[in-house]
Formats: C-alpha cells, sequence, structure tokens
C-alpha cells in the first residue's frame, strides 16, 4: 500500500483530471485563429538541463560580463562525460609489458573520438578562410527593398567566408583560380546568404552543367593530378568545346585569378536578384562589393613562389591585418534595373550568368558598407562548419529565373545534409539566426533543441495552433507572383547562344600591361596541357574573342595561327580594367632591409619605422640572424631574417644596409621584376642593388641619402600598388 501523498490533481472519479492529456492547452472545436506563444511544459514534463555542450548552465547574459558557457569549464582534464582523470598519457594494460585492456574506457573515448574528428570536405571551395565582422547599411536600398538589412544606419553581424574552388582543403591560397565570397548576414528578419565570387560571371548557363566544369576542372582522375590547377588537358578540353565558358575563363587568366590579398578583391553576386519594397514594387539588382583598399593582383611568378614559399598567404594576409587593426572594408552596392516582363537591360539578358552589365550602362550604387574586425575563435567551429545556401532570404530580397541561381537554391542545401550530417545544421552556432525560430522541423541526426509541445504541424488545436504563419505587415517573407509561361522544355532563351562578345569586351578593356598578362596566362596553361588539338581548339575559340591575342598565344605555343574570325564590335567598359588610381596603404607590408650592424643608421631607421606604422603600415626589419637592435636606446626585435623571409611578404622596400649574399640578391631580384617600390638608402642602399645586378635608374628605385626619407617615396608609390611602367 502505498504511502505517498496524492497528488492536488490526480485523476478524479470523473476522469476530468486522468492521464495522458496530450497538451498543456485544452482545445476548443473550431481552430483556433489567434497568436499565442510557444507552448510550455505540463506539470509533468522537464526537459534536458539547460547546460552547454561543456557543462556549464546557460542564463540570459552569459558571455558578456560572465565567462562564456560554451567554452571549456574547470581547471581539470575531464572525460566527455565529465568525469576526472588522473592520467592521458599511458593506456590501461595487463602488467607493465602486457597487452592493452578492452575495459580501458578513456583510451576508447579519446580514439574513438579522434578517428570520427573530420567531416568531408566541400567539393568545391574547400579551402577557406573566414572572419567576422558588421554591415552597416546607409538607407540607399530602402526605397528599392523592405529589407530591414537596407534601413537607414541598421548596423549587422556578418560572417565571410572566403575560398578558392578547385583544390582540396590543404592547397595552396596562391593558384589561379576563382574566389569565392560567401557573406552570411546575421538579420533581425533571419539570416541572408549573399554566396558569390570574385569574378561577376560563370562558366555555365545553367546548373545541370555544374557537375561537368568541376569535373573538368578537378585533378585528373587516373592520377588525381594536377592540384587545385586548371593548367592540364580536362579543363582546356571541356572550356573548348563549352565555349559559353569563354566570358569567365578569361576573368580567370586575367590578373583577377591570382589576387594579392582577399582584402584587395571584388565581389560579385554574380546572379540578378529581386527586390520588393513595402509598397510591393519590385526591381532588378546585381550586388556588388567595392574594397576600400583598391582591387590588386600578384604577378604569376610572384603566385607561384607564395604557394612554394607560404601556402597559406592569403589567410595570413588577412587574420594579420585584422589583429593589426587594419580592418577590410568593402562597400556594398547594387545595380538597379527595371523589372520588366523580358528581363533584359540594354540587350543584354539579365538572367545569363554569363554575362555582365557594364557599370557605364548602369552604375553601382552603395548600399552600405562591411567591415572585417574579428577573427574566428575556433577554424573547424565556424569556418568550416558554416554553411551558405542561396535560398536563405529575409522578407524584401527574392530570386529570378536564372537556371544557376534556381540550381543553386537545391544545391547548396542538399550538400550541407552530407557534409554537415543531417538536417540540423542550422543549429550550429555559426549557423543559428540571430533572430526568433519557431519552425515546426523536429528531430534528425544532432538534434540540439528542446521542443515544447505535441503538435509541430499545421493546423493544429492541441498548441492552440502556435506558430501562426505571419501576414506581409507583420514581417512574412513574399515569393513575388511572377507571370509564368511556356511549354515544358530544355530549350534555352536564343540570347544564351552569344558566347564571345562580352569576353571581347572584357578582354579589349583591359591595359596593354593586364592584356600582356591574361596572354602570358592562356599560353602558360595551354602549354601545359598534353594533347596538340586540345590547344588548337582553343586558339580557334580565341579568335572568337580577339584575332591578334589567338596569335600571340598560338606564337607561345608554336602553332599556327587560327583561322580568322567575325568579332563582336564592342565598346571597352574602364571599369572591367583594375589598373590605375591610387588606394589606402592600410596593412602593407614593407620590408626594411638592414644589417644588425646599423651604425650611424639607427635613429633614421627608427624614424622610418616609427612614420611607416603612423601611416598604417607594418614596416619588417629583416637582417641576418634574428634577435634584436638598439634603435633610439632601445632593442627592437628582428622581424625576419634573410634565411626565412621572401620577397612576397613585402608590398615595397627599403634598402638600409643588407649584407652581401645570394638571399639578398635573390629578394631584391624579385622584387625588382614584380614592379615593386624600391628605395635605396645611401651608399650601402645602392651597392646592395648592384650586387644584385638591380639598375638602380628605373622607376620605382628611388634613392634617398638617410632612412628616415624613405616613408615618404614608399608611401607615394604604395597607393599606386605596382609600378606598372618600370
Amino acid at each position: 500500500m502505498s504511502n505517498k501523498t496524492p497528488s492536488t490533481n490526480a485523476a478524479s472519479p470523473a476522469g476530468d483530471n486522468a492521464p495522458g492529456k496530450p497538451g498543456a492547452a485544452t482545445p476548443g472545436v473550431s481552430q483556433p485563429d489567434g497568436k499565442t506563444t510557444p507552448p510550455q511544459d505540463t506539470d509533468a514534463q522537464q526537459p534536458p538541463a539547460a547546460v552547454s555542450a561543456t557543462g556549464c548552465p546557460f542564463h540570459f547574459g552569459a558571455g558578456s560580463d560572465s565567462p562564456d558557457p560554451r567554452t571549456q569549464q574547470g581547471e581539470y582534464l575531464t572525460t566527455a562525460q565529465g568525469a576526472r582523470l588522473s592520467e592521458t598519457s599511458k593506456s590501461l594494460r595487463a602488467g607493465e609489458r602486457g597487452p592493452l585492456l578492452m575495459q580501458d574506457h578513456h583510451f576508447r573515448e579519446k580514439i574513438t573520438h579522434f578517428d570520427h574528428e573530420r567531416i568531408p570536405e566541400r567539393a568545391v571551395h574547400a579551402r577557406g578562410v573566414g572572419a567576422h565582422g558588421t554591415f552597416v547599411a546607409n538607407g540607399n536600398a530602402s526605397k528599392i527593398s523592405k529589407a530591414k538589412v537596407f534601413k537607414k544606419d541598421a548596423e549587422t553581424p556578418v560572417f565571410v567566408r572566403f575560398s578558392t574552388v578547385l583544390g582540396s582543403r590543404g592547397s595552396a591560397d596562391s593558384v589561379r583560380d576563382t574566389r569565392g565570397w560567401a557573406t552570411k548576414f546575421y538579420t533581425e528578419e533571419g539570416n541572408w546568404d549573399l554566396v558569390g565570387n570574385n569574378i561577376p560571371v560563370f562558366f555555365i548557363q545553367d546548373a545541370i552543367k555544374f557537375p561537368d566544369v568541376i569535373h573538368a576542372g578537378k585533378p585528373h582522375p587516373d592520377r588525381e593530378i594536377p592540384q587545385a590547377q586548371s593548367a592540364h588537358d580536362t579543363f582546356w578540353d571541356f572550356v573548348g568545346l563549352h565555349t559559353e565558358a569563354t566570358h569567365h575563363t578569361l576573368w580567370n587568366m586575367s590578373d583577377r585569378g591570382i589576387p594579392r590579398s582577399l582584402r584587395m578583391m571584388e565581389g560579385f553576386g554574380i546572379h540578378t536578384f529581386r527586390f520588393i519594397n513595402d509598397a510591393g514594387e519590385t526591381t532588378l539588382v546585381k550586388f556588388h562589393w567595392k574594397p576600400k583598399f583598391g582591387v590588386h593582383s600578384q604577378v604569376w611568378e610572384e603566385a607561384q613562389i607564395t604557394g612554394g614559399m607560404d601556402p597559406d598567404f592569403h589567410r595570413r594576409d588577412l587574420y594579420d591585418a585584422i589583429e593589426a587593426g587594419a580592418y577590410p572594408q568593402w562597400d556594398l552596392g547594387v545595380q538597379v534595373f527595371p523589372d520588366t516582363e523580358d528581363q533584359m537591360f540594354e540587350g543584354i539578358d539579365l538572367l545569363d550568368p554569363t554575362k555582365l552589365v557594364p557599370e557605364e550602362l548602369a552604375p553601382v550604387e552603395i548600399i552600405g558598407t562591411m567591415t572585417l574586425n574579428k577573427n574566428p575563435r575556433n577554424y573547424f567551429e565556424e569556418v568550416e562548419q558554416v554553411a551558405f545556401c542561396p535560398s536563405h532570404l529575409p522578407p524584401g530580397i527574392d530570386v529570378t529565373a536564372d537556371p544557376l541561381l534556381q540550381g543553386r537554391l537545391f544545391s547548396y542545401l542538399d550538400t550541407q545534409i552530407s557534409r554537415l550530417g543531417g538536417p540540423n545544421f542550422a543549429q550550429l552556432p555559426i549557423n543559428r539566426p540571430q533572430a526568433p525560430v519557431n519552425d515546426n522541423l523536429r528531430d534528425g541526426m544532432h538534434q540540439v533543441g528542446s521542443h515544447t509541445g505535441v503538435a509541430p504541424y499545421k493546423p493544429n488545436s492541441l498548441d492552440e495552433n502556435n506558430p501562426a504563419e505571419a501576414t506581409v505587415d507583420e514581417g512574412a517573407f513574399i515569393d513575388v507572383p511572377v507571370a509564368v509561361e511556356g511549354k515544358i522544355t530544355r530549350e534555352q532563351p536564343a540570347s544564351f547562344d552569344d558566347h564571345f562578345s562580352q569576353a571581347r569586351q572584357f578582354y579589349i578593356s583591359l591595359t596593354d600591361i593586364e592584356q600582356d598578362h591574361l596572354t602570358q596566362a592562356l599560353s602558360f596553361e595551354l602549354g601545359k596541357c598534353y594533347e596538340e588539338t586540345v590547344k588548337v581548339r582553343y586558339l580557334d575559340v580565341l579568335a572568337h574573342v580577339d584575332q591578334a591575342l589567338a596569335e600571340a598565344v598560338a606564337d607561345n605555343l608554336g602553332l599556327p595561327h587560327p583561322e580568322k574570325q567575325d568579332v563582336a564590335d564592342v565598346t571597352p567598359s574602364e571599369a572591367l580594367s583594375q589598373m590605375g588610381g591610387t588606394w589606402p596603404i592600410d596593412g602593407r607590408q614593407v620590408g626594411v632591409l638592414i644589417s644588425t650592424d646599423l651604425g650611424d643608421s639607427a635613429d633614421a631607421v627608427g624614424k622610418l619605422v616609427d612614420d611607416l606604422f603612423a601611416a598604417g603600415t607594418t614596416p619588417l626589419l629583416v637582417a641576418e640572424k634574428g634577435g634584436a637592435v638598439k634603435i633610439g636606446g632601445k632593442d627592437v626585435s628582428i622581424s625576419r631574417t634573410y634565411l626565412t623571409a621572401s620577397s612576397i611578404e613585402f608590398d615595397a622596400a627599403v634598402v638600409v644596409n643588407p649584407p652581401a649574399n645570394t638571399d639578398v640578391n635573390t629578394m631584391l631580384g624579385e622584387l625588382e621584376r614584380h614592379k615593386k617600390a624600391i628605395i635605396a638608402v645611401g651608399a650601402t642602399g645602392k651597392e646592395a642593388l648592384g650586387g644584385a645586378r638591380v639598375p638602380a635608374d628605373q622607376k620605382g628605385i628611388v634613392a634617398v641619402d638617410t632612412a628616415d626619407a624613405a616613408a615618404d617615396p614608399v608611401k607615394e608609390l604604395l597607393a599606386s600598388h605596382r609600378v606598372w611602367e618600370r
């Protein structure tokens, strides 16, 4: 016989409180039409304890004034279950020389977790780097989009991931490739993912071709070489036959394919999107990221040296700049087009992702500025697990019928399920919206939500019909009711058949120097192909772009000139060239080449370093050995030695009194060939140039009497990035 005190809500004789009630609320006969808060637990229910993955209680405000509950807790080493450990370097065994014991639960937990630490890397964009920041809107987009992220002075947290496309996660940063550029805006209306590239067009017009272009660009399947390169037969075989890739291919072979820094790249949304404003009016737009530091590139030899000397060059450059306070910034802008029935603008099909709209025809209107100001705490948790999908959109932004975009809406969501282990990837901390989520999605692998209620379906009465659908006035996302007509077909518009006019426009818009770089890149890549027919075929493609270009590449390959073709009559666009103008020099690195015995130059070198720091650059002292040198009575650390330093680290160099050796000669020779500013100080600086056989009477090589006079010419020359006149 039980001696427990009966509960006050125990079942009554009438059965009013009998166990088994499905929900906390009592439903009515009609479907509820009001709005209610999420359902609450019944008295008999209890969720898992509100503790973090590391055993710390969660509470409002945690992580601000108090320690972050998500980080490791306590002073002692524990198992994953929280038991303290006394030993983690020796396994449990039967005797000092005996076999290991299966009962060693710590060994099994430690090794099992280690064996499963890796997740599938991305099929494309595997090599990436990311950073946190903010986006501040200027209000200019409010008249054409209702999205709150665009309201004047609205500040939105962002996370950005830059990447190469073809290479594996362990490949080099400086390879010739398109760079992925994905931005996650944590808006108050839900996450918005703007997923684009540093090139405004793409290789394909229809997403069904995506496996083909990637299979062609990836290493040959028999030997798994070459890694992270397009300089091989399968790529050029494909793009020579698939001529809609011509425009993107020329961008890839241009200087845009080997950026100096991620901070110095332009970004593009590629596709045309649709904005909806508060009045329900629609506008078509293309997104552009404009870097505050300008668009700059390496030269090809420099990029190759970088891949060997520092394969992590771009990620190191980004993280170092943020740590130094030289925060990367980009203006976000849009080109605006009327939302006409044919979705054409000035004869350009806005649904063709291999086409761009020249800025002379549709200027870019700036709508806000993004600043990256924090590095990740943990690479895997954030950069590797972040998931971007073009379908993540807030109210006020919608998609168009661009056939590449349409396919990406499916593919990006689909790939996260296999890569991140199930449909709950949005619950990972880096992917979580910073807006209320009540989605009726339940269960699945890695479910970490603690849901209440019994009715995760619509309509319901047991949970008082929570959650309710929102109206437009309440901030609901609206799929714009665009008229669609036509028969089911696999045909495409005739406008998609033009594969060469914009490729020609891009080429003739480049400066002579940029055209020469592109010619050399094509010659290098095609020269790496084994099959001559692949080379001959692509020379014919180039003849449809520019005969002089095709003949120059043919001469470099030792092949006959292709037959001359009719080419499009197009107007150059100055915006397509990245040369010209001057730019901020914040975060640029200047090598100060010295000897550990500075002699009378010490004070002048100290003044030089101070001036360069004040200008926002990062001066690095390079000497024959590590340690420090006396400057102004203080020990100043040597940043690099000639054994460890490389010319690729420096945007300019001040040559003070380096030792006469081959390392210095190599560095100076490369600085000269890569068109970087060189300032020679006094007789010792000139002697160093002479020893390296670098003529001192060239453009961008300046002689000064003392080191403290070198700062001004460095700043002036750096503003133009390189001395292309040399």
